[in-house]
C-alpha cells in the first residue's frame, strides 16, 4: 500500500481509510460548476463535430448506432465516449486540476503520470450498459496500489440515468476472470467480471462536480439510461511514476503524460 503524504492538502485521514477499506471514496463538489460547464462545452464541441479533434483523440460511437440498430436524434447522442484527450488543453485541464491532484497524491505519492483519459456519454436511446468490471483488466502497470481512477460527474448522476454501481471491498479479492456479457449489444472493449454477486452492489448517485476515486481492482459498472437526457462524466487514470510494465508486455498507444511535480 502507498502511504499518504504527510501534511497533504488532499484527502483527510478518514477519506484515505475509506478508500483503502472500501476501494473507493467520493469527494463532494471537488470541481466548481464553472469548471464542469467548461468540460461539458468542450465535449459537446468535439462530439457534435463542430470542433476539430486533437491528435490521438478518439470519438467512439455506441455499438447500437454503429450497427444501425438505433438512429440518433443528433450526433452527440451517437457517442458512447471520447478517449485519449491528452492533447486537448481544455479537457486535459481536468487531469491537471490542483485539487484533484492533491487528492490523488495523498494515495499514490507526489510523482504521477496519467495513463488513460475519457469522457463518458450515456445516451438514453441505446442499451449503454457498462458491465461490472475491474479497471486493472485494461492496465499492465504494477504494483496495483500505485494505480487509481478518477470519475467526476458532469451531469447529475442517479439510478434513472445509469449511475455507477460498486461492490465495496471487492478490490481486496484480486483480479477476477472477465468475459463477454450475454447481451445483444456490447460496446467495444467492455468486459464483465464473471460470477459476481449483484446483490452486493451499492449505487452511487452524484451531483455535478462530485468525484470518485476508484481502486483499479474495485468491481464497478453502470446500467441503462432511462431518462430523457445524456449522462456524462469525465475520468482520468493515474499511476505512480514508480510503476513498472512487466517484461514482454505489449506497449499501448502514446497516451502517458508525466504530471509536473508539486511546486514546479
Amino acid at each position: 500500500m502507498v502511504m499518504p503524504l504527510p501534511d497533504s492538502p488532499g484527502l483527510t485521514p478518514a477519506q484515505c481509510a475509506s478508500y483503502w477499506e472500501s476501494g473507493y471514496v467520493c469527494i463532494p463538489r471537488l470541481f466548481s460548476a464553472g469548471a464542469v460547464a467548461e468540460f461539458e462545452t468542450r465535449f459537446l464541441e468535439i462530439a457534435s463535430g463542430s470542433a476539430k479533434k486533437p491528435e490521438n483523440l478518439i470519438v467512439m460511437q455506441d455499438v447500437m448506432v454503429a450497427k444501425g440498430a438505433v438512429v440518433p436524434t443528433d450526433p452527440v447522442r451517437a457517442v458512447n465516449k471520447i478517449l485519449s484527450f491528452e492533447n486537448d488543453p481544455k479537457l486535459f485541464a481536468y487531469a491537471l486540476d490542483p485539487g484533484l491532484l492533491a487528492s490523488v497524491r495523498t494515495l499514490l505519492g507526489p510523482e504521477l503520470q496519467t495513463i488513460s483519459t475519457n469522457v463518458f456519454n450515456k445516451p438514453p436511446e441505446v442499451d449503454g450498459r457498462h458491465p461490472l468490471h475491474q479497471d486493472l483488466r485494461y492496465f499492465a502497470l504494477r504494483p496495483v496500489d500505485g494505480i487509481l481512477g478518477t470519475w467526476t460527474a458532469i451531469s447529475t448522476v442517479n439510478r434513472e440515468n445509469g449511475c455507477l454501481a460498486v461492490i465495496p471491498g471487492s478490490h481486496r479479492e484480486g483480479l477476477r476472470e472477465h468475459g463477454k456479457p450475454g447481451w445483444e449489444f456490447v460496446n467495444r472493449g467492455f468486459h464483465a467480471v464473471e460470477g459476481v454477486d449483484r446483490d452486493a452492489r451499492v449505487h452511487i448517485e452524484m451531483q455535478p462536480g462530485d468525484t470518485l476515486l476508484i481502486h483499479p481492482l474495485l468491481i464497478h459498472g453502470s446500467g441503462r439510461n432511462r431518462s430523457d437526457g445524456c449522462r456524462r462524466a469525465i475520468s482520468t487514470h493515474y499511476a505512480a511514476r514508480a510503476c513498472q510494465r512487466p517484461a514482454g508486455t505489449p506497449k499501448r498507444a502514446p497516451v502517458v503524460r508525466m504530471i509536473p511535480d508539486p511546486g514546479h
